[in-house]
């Protein structure tokens, strides 16, 4: 049965919507370049796999940034992944700095920018040092509002600077600039910084920004209520406002609430199942603490048969260099 949104809009519209044109040059770009070994299985059998593998959001692992950030969908399917493969460092309580975060990240996504992990982590840290170190749950919901909703970010940094420096806001021409290449942000020593501008009309400016902003915009709704309590605000406080909003935290789809953020069933099933193909392996996990660690490098694993064999090999390179990073826990 077809959603009522789906009968709503006109064909190409909802395949617009769904960008569903990117995933169908992606998938011949992955046909042409796997010819040989999909020739074995049949062009169907491709289609079929690579779109089930879209459904399921595995389609990006181990994908270069800009087809990380392509889509929505990208979006969402590179945080489940990112929180499913790593919860392992919240539930031991580990604590990471700045660039260990960009080191599980580019585990995932070779060549994810630094500089999206830094403002990520600016969100947390604020004024203290970037080689401070930050909880797992702190950085996932600050990184989950600058990924996101990135292109977002940098025009409300371009109205913050305006309101700071007294120009019209409406003057401001929205940023169409990719993920990769971002507006230079307000540097928290400034004056200005420090005290911030009023919260009711830096509200006015956001809301007619989510008006015309063909990125994704948090609901303004909750934007307005993140901002109820504040009467004036800096721009990270903006930004750490919106991290700590529950609703804001689950708009995107990607997370569960933050109290079941160490929990996931069904990935501790699927990996239990796995775990129990390999002979000797459960055996060693269960006589060896330290190895409680090793089921979150497991799901990587689970991408599209079709992505260059290279990629396999490199997860299991870079799968050692990573348990060292959440070996380490704190209370």
């Amino acid at each position: 049965m077809l959603s009522p949104e789906r009968l709503a809009l006109p064909d190409y519209e909802y395949l617009a919507q769904r960008h569903v044109l990117t995933y169908m040059e992606d998938a011949v770009c992955q046909l042409l370049e796997n010819r040989e070994d999909i020739s074995q299985y049949g062009i169907a059998r491709f289609f079929t796999e690579y779109f089930n593998s879209v459904c399921q959001g595995t389609h990006i692992l181990f994908r270069e940034f800009s087809f990380v950030q392509a889509t929505p969908h990208n979006r969402v399917s590179f945080l489940r992944a990112f929180w499913r493969c790593f919860r392992t460092v919240g539930k031991n309580g580990d604590l990471l700095t700045m660039k260990e975060y960009h080191c599980l990240l580019q585990l995932l996504c070779p060549d994810f920018p630094l500089e999206l992990t830094q403002k990520a982590a600016r969100i947390v840290l604020m004024d203290d040092a970037m080689d401070c170190l930050m909880s797992f749950s702190d950085f996932l919901f600050a990184f989950q509002i600058q990924f996101y909703y990135s292109e977002f970010l940098d025009s409300v940094a371009a109205i913050y600077e305006d309101l700071l420096s007294g120009k019209n806001p409406n003057t401001v021409i929205v940023p169409t600039s990719s993920s990769g290449q971002h507006r230079q942000r307000p540097a928290l020593g400034e004056a200005g910084m420090l005290e911030g501008v009023e919260a009711s009309l830096f509200y006015q400016c956001l809301e007619n920004l989510c008006d015309r902003h063909k990125y994704s915009c948090p609901p303004p709704a909750l934007v307005k209520e993140a901002l109820s309590n504040v009467q004036r605000l800096t721009f990270y406080g903006f930004l750490m406002a919106l991290s700590k909003h529950h609703g804001i935290n689950q708009a995107p789809g990607a997370l569960p609430d933050k109290g079941d953020l160490m929990h996931d069933p069904a990935m501790d099933e699927e990996l239990e199942r796995l775990l129990a193909q390999v002979p000797g392996l459960v055996n060693s996990i269960t006589a060896s603490p330290e190895a409680s660690c090793l089921p979150s490098r497991t799901p990587p694993r689970v991408g599209s048969p079709w992505r260059p064999l290279h990629h396999s090999r490199k997860v299991d390179g870079e799968s050692d260099g990573s348990t060292e990073e959440t070996d380490e826990s704190e209370t």
